[in-house]
């Protein structure tokens, strides 16, 4: 289904000259794809990182050490080497001196054919002067006079992969470039114009092909023009997503008032003006025609749970359901436990919805669902399985859950076609990156915490004092706090670290006995929701962890977070992790134990950590520090990777793409226009399925 104008690009890279079998592999270790054969597409989007400029032509006696230089000089003899291992020479010069070209594990056929001796020859290559003389090892290159143009002033060069050269990968690229076809232009001219920006040809062929170093710059027009077709497709695949979840028609949301007001005062503490603000949006969202899709971002503590609380009082006092998914069974737990009791005052039922419930029991909440008795669900990702049916959903809640994509989205409407969907994310994630990731949504932010939160003091201790540390925990335990202590992971599978975690935890229970719980990825969930149910009951007073604890775990009796080796972590990561205690009215401290010395970025990250509770300012100074594609403190965040676009120094095009593509949609909702058929190939291109797929459905 793929237009035809776009078959030079997905090609499979064999169909190159000089891909074979053996070189392919080569690209697909380079590339890591996903693809059984890298295409043509992979390696264009394989940008250059710097340059290396040939354009400097000294003579032989005035050519700097360590500079790359292009000179041009006569072949004089060739040196064979007089013992094994020894490099093969052959000395040439100009007017000025002389130059050694030395070569390891040579041909010496092939080199007196390409040097020559009597010969004049352009080398190009690193030069460097031992003992007063000049040399160059294994010249980059080396051309005849008429060949001269073959080389190239400004060289650009790529990340590789064991076993591929930059010229290798050069030629390549040559071949790719060669087949590139000109396509309809998908962007506006006028925007075109003022930005001063190539087509998207012109582009690609500009950064494989630079004229100056200055040509690959981060600003440089063609590197920004390819980065804005990259985010326009992004955002354009968001608003067609937003348009589908919309074009299935909302209801216009009518509820009792004072019911809802009752609920509200029943709430042990009053609303910030956030929650307020946030729950004015919602409710118009509600009254709406159209269906609600809203992010719902709030920092650690800011309350989101009771605007969620509100919001399906509202749904459920106007006659339909509510569901709030919780990425864990134990978060789901607590949800219900908490909620539940309150809204059963109002007459409002709820029922527990997650997988590891006995048969009987989920066969009995299924039955409530669909008949209509059961009001509110509350439970985990099991709740939209095939086998559940609900009377009349109208709400969706998804919590802390910034690994909801796009898909999931989708999907949650076949449970409810007018289903109104909340998303909440206690991951404070930067304006830009938000777009980027949920730029079909509405956004309301909470930036107040209730008042009675008490601030976390955090603190940076150097890891030899670890010892002092343990001791001060074990004076804290007897007073009857709680602690975590968490151990670095940096990723689920990594073996060393999981070690470590089990170590600190044989460490501290030979110090503290029972008390000391573990909990780590490698274990199963429900082990791991039992561990962490007896710490938040109180049979567990230390809780050993990894990340894992990171979200959905509240006990609001925990003081303590102690995190080991502070400086590998990320700052919003460790900003979550922080955010598990400081939830009760009792004084709780952080402190973030470092292995000296440490380098300039984790010195920065930690001072922020200590000097700053604001999740927002942490996430821009976290996207700042270390880019997009760690945000969240894994790969596994949810948000999107790029080939071409860096988000972090990128904001305004992730804005302008944002406003172009709502425009886009709202005149052109079907891109039939003729730009809307060039922006089609725009979406094939960058492989936006799900959009292309709403385009085909209509």
């Amino acid at each position: 289904m793929r237009p035809t104008e776009l078959n030079p690009f997905f090609r499979d890279l064999t169909d190159l000259a000089g891909v074979g079998t053996k070189t392919v592999r080569l690209y697909q270790r380079l590339l890591g794809t996903g693809q059984d054969t890298p295409r043509v597409v992979d390696l264009l989007f394989h940008l250059p990182v710097d340059v290396l400029d040939r354009r400097a032509r000294p003579e032989i006696a005035t050519a700097p050490h360590g500079a790359i230089a292009t000179l041009s000089v006569r072949v004089g003899r060739h040196e064979a080497p007089k013992r094994r291992g020894a490099p093969y020479r052959v000395f040439a010069h100009d007017e000025t001196g002389e130059l050694a070209l030395v070569f390891f594990r040579a041909q010496p056929d092939f080199l007196r054919r390409l040097l020559t001796e009597g010969e004049t020859r352009i080398v190009s290559g690193k030069l460097e002067w031992y003992g007063g003389r000049p040399q160059m090892v294994h010249p980059d290159h080396v051309v005849a006079p008429e060949d001269e143009a073959s080389l190239p002033a400004v060289e650009p060069i790529y990340p590789l992969s064991e076993g591929l050269t930059g010229r290798m990968l050069g030629k390549t690229m040559a071949a790719a470039l060669a087949s590139l076809p000109d396509l309809p232009e998908w962007q506006d001219p006028s925007w075109l114009a003022r930005r001063g920006f190539p087509s998207f040809r012109e582009a690609l062929v500009g950064l494989h092909t630079p004229s100056e170093p200055a040509d690959l710059a981060s600003d440089a027009p063609a590197r920004l023009r390819l980065a804005y077709d990259e985010l326009l497709s992004g955002q354009l695949a968001l608003a067609l997503i937003r348009r589908r979840i919309r074009k299935q028609a909302g209801k216009e949301r009518v509820w009792p008032q004072e019911r809802v007001d009752e609920i509200r005062a029943a709430l042990p503490f009053a609303l910030t003006n956030a929650q307020t603000e946030a729950l004015t949006e919602i409710a118009d969202d509600l009254k709406a025609p159209h269906r609600m899709l809203r992010l719902l971002q709030g920092d650690v503590g800011s309350g989101k749970t009771a605007v969620a609380l509100i919001t399906i009082a509202m749904v459920v006092t106007s006659g339909a359901q509510a569901a709030l998914m919780a990425p864990t069974a134990l978060l789901a737990r607590q949800h219900f436990e908490a909620i539940a009791p309150m809204f059963a005052r109002f007459g409002i039922s709820c029922r527990l919805m997650i997988g590891s419930q006995p048969a009987a029991e989920r066969a009995e909440g299924r039955r409530g669902l669909a008949e209509g008795s059961v009001d509110v669900a509350i439970g985990t990702h099991a709740m939209f399985q095939d086998d559940v049916a609900f009377h009349n959903l109208g709400l969706v809640v998804v919590d802390e859950q910034h690994r909801f994509g796009v898909h999931q989205r989708l999907a949650l409407s076949d449970k409810g076609p007018s289903s109104d969907v909340l998303v909440m994310t206690a991951t404070p994630i930067p304006r830009t990156l938000v777009l980027t990731t949920f730029g079909d949504m509405d956004v309301s932010r909470l930036t107040e915490k209730p008042p009675g939160r008490t601030p976390v003091d955090t603190r940076t201790v150097p890891l030899d004092r670890i010892d002092d540390v343990a001791e001060r925990l074990e004076a804290a335990i007897a007073r009857g706090e709680k602690a975590y202590w968490i151990c670095p992971l940096v990723e689920e599978s990594d073996v060393v670290d999981l070690t470590s975690v089990t170590d600190r935890h044989a460490r501290l229970t030979e110090r503290l006995g029972d008390s000391v719980g573990l909990v780590h990825g490698k274990m199963k969930p429900a082990d791991r929701d039992a561990v962490m149910a007896r710490f938040r009951d109180g049979d567990i007073k230390v809780l050993v962890a990894t990340t894992v604890v990171e979200v959905g775990v509240d006990v609001p009796d925990a003081t303590i977070m102690v995190i080991e080796h502070a400086e590998r972590f990320g700052l919003a990561q460790l900003h979550q992790l922080r955010g598990r205690v400081g939830r009760g009215k009792r004084r709780s401290v952080c402190l973030l134990l470092y292995k000296a010395p440490i380098g300039e970025t984790a010195k920065g990250r930690l001072s922020v950590m200590r000097d700053s509770e604001d999740g927002f300012l942490i996430a821009e100074e976290d996207l700042r520090l270390r880019g997009e594609g760690e945000i969240l403190g894994t790969r596994q965040s949810g948000l999107p990777g790029f080939h071409l676009a860096v988000p972090e120094l990128q904001g305004e095009l992730i804005a302008a793409a944002h406003d172009d593509a709502r425009l886009v949609i709202e005149t052109d909702p079907e891109l039939t226009s003729a730009r809307g058929k060039a922006l089609r190939l725009l979406l094939y291109l960058f492989e936006r399925d799900e959009a292309v797929r709403l385009l085909r459905a209509g």
